[in-house]
């Protein structure tokens, strides 16, 4: 059994730190892990369910550690992150907007049409 302390005892601890792992680029884009995957593909990944070990395995440059204080992170600020995610997706609007071509809409079928010999 512990000897039994005083509550003040305990308030005696050091804080453990760790960085996270997340640095903003020149464009102003947050990327994991020294990596060229962006937070906001492994925010979606996780808002469509998928587990940390499974972001994993989709981006084969990210260690799981790293994903793991990414979403923790994203958790706790998903508020002061919010204005950042909606600006992402204006640009990504823009940017598929200004190139038809990217679109997924339909894409499947552009891909068969190339295979097809004219």
């Amino acid at each position: 059994m512990l000897p039994s302390r005083a509550l003040s005892d305990n308030l005696d601890v050091i804080a453990v730190v760790d960085e996270i792992p997340l640095a903003r680029d020149a464009q102003g884009v947050y990327r994991v892990g020294g990596t060229r995957v962006t937070l906001d593909l492994v925010v979606r990944a996780f808002n469509r369910g998928a587990t940390a070990e499974e972001i994993v395995q989709k981006f084969d440059r990210l260690k799981l550690p790293d994903v793991y204080q990414v979403i923790g992170y994203y958790l706790k600020h998903a508020d002061e992150l919010a204005e950042y995610f909606e600006t992402r997706a204006r640009e990504e609007q823009a940017l598929i907007s200004s190139h038809p071509g990217w679109s997924p809409k339909g894409l499947r079928d552009r891909l068969i049409a190339r295979l097809k010999p004219q």
